[in-house]
């Protein structure tokens, strides 16, 4: 069964129709309609949000599958996602998820309150809102952050960022981290491969940096011809250290042949290391590769020593050289991010978890 609530970013239109205004896309919906993230749809008149409080799955994952390198290492997240999306990335890793058009595949209920505290119980030190883009379920996402903040266990968002200036400020206010997909460098790319626009997106992220406290890395996916020429990946690196700084970590991840985008080979693993120098060579302090076996561009590496800090091999934690204090254990150079005086030890477990056990136990 569907829940809905209200939503506040949308407005009547002179023809009869609504306006959803959560996101650039701007869908104009008929009674009746769905917007195509899915979960967003005009019921009596009004934009109401369908999947509050049911999920499409659970899993306890490492943070660095987010990922995130700076944030908590180590330690387990809770994740879970809904349905749908607002992008229509033909690359999508996770499109039986964010292409679904199925009410089925929100399966598990769960209210804020028991995910929050079947979080704290299983010692995850947050809980992340991925699989699809929880900018589209953002008031159940929000509710979450809230009862996660009430028992000591942090929020974060994994997301492509294509959301307007005002329901930013309201989605953001609620998160503690977020790794934000910079899908590419090119409108050509967003429009012809996203369905959606650049622009919307850097806006979000010199938001991010410059007006919120949030933590947040950024992970681009190359995609072999698509947007992994040096070119592209020199202009998007230096970019991001004249607007965002050269403190916010890049990630670059190798694409593997998926959804609508079966006819490309996976990226040659010596893109991401070349997209790895390149980003440095820029003035990226914090550059990595992933979705490859690459424990050197997987690992994290003083600025100013060059000392590694922290060794990681896929997403075990190998070697831990901060202080408590999150320095540089041989230069006492502050390491940007956010970690507590000593690392998780998590791993690289996966532990699906059914809510409906935790029920009793926590309600």
């Amino acid at each position: 069964m569907e829940t809905t609530v209200d939503t506040r970013y949308w407005h009547d239109l002179e023809d009869g129709r609504v306006q959803c205004d959560l996101c650039p896309r701007f869908c104009k919906l008929h009674e009746g309609q769905r917007g195509m993230c899915f979960v967003r749809a005009n019921q009596d008149g009004k934009v109401v949000m369908t999947s509050f409080g049911r999920s499409s799955g659970f899993c306890v994952d490492p943070i660095e599958k987010k990922p995130l390198n700076h944030f908590l290492p180590g330690t387990p997240s809770l994740s879970f996602g809904t349905a749908g999306c607002n992008l229509a990335c033909k690359f999508c890793q996770n499109w039986d998820i964010s292409k679904s058009r199925e009410i089925d595949t929100l399966a598990d209920a769960a209210s804020p309150e028991l995910l929050a505290r079947t979080a704290s119980r299983l010692g995850c030190r947050s809980v992340a809102y991925t699989y699809n883009d929880p900018v589209i379920f953002m008031e159940y996402a929000d509710a979450v952050a809230d009862a996660c903040h009430a028992v000591d266990v942090k929020s974060v968002a994994v997301t492509a960022g294509y959301i307007n200036p005002e329901p930013a400020r309201e989605f953001f206010a609620h998160m503690d981290a977020a790794n934000v997909d910079l899908k590419a460098f090119t409108e050509r790319f967003y429009r012809k491969i996203t369905g959606g626009h650049l622009q919307p997106v850097l806006d979000t992220l010199v938001y991010l940096k410059h007006e919120t406290s949030v933590w947040f890395e950024l992970t681009t996916l190359l995609i072999p011809g698509e947007n992994d020429s040096p070119r592209e990946i020199e202009e998007m690196s230096r970019w991001v250290v004249d607007h965002l700084g050269p403190d916010v970590p890049m990630h670059f991840t190798a694409f593997h042949p998926d959804w609508k985008m079966r006819d490309l080979p996976p990226t040659p693993a010596a893109t991401l290391s070349q997209a790895r120098r390149i980003a440095m060579g820029q003035g990226v302090r914090y550059a990595y590769t992933g979705n490859v076996h690459d424990a050197e561009g997987g690992s994290t590496y003083c600025h100013h020593c060059g000392r590694k800090l922290i060794g990681r091999d896929w997403y075990v934690l190998t070697e831990w050289n901060l202080t408590e204090k999150g320095t540089c254990s041989f230069c006492a150079t502050p390491l940007p991010g956010v970690f507590e005086a000593r690392p998780g030890d998590w791993g690289a477990k996966r532990l699906p978890v059914r809510l409906g056990d935790y029920a009793v136990a926590v309600e």
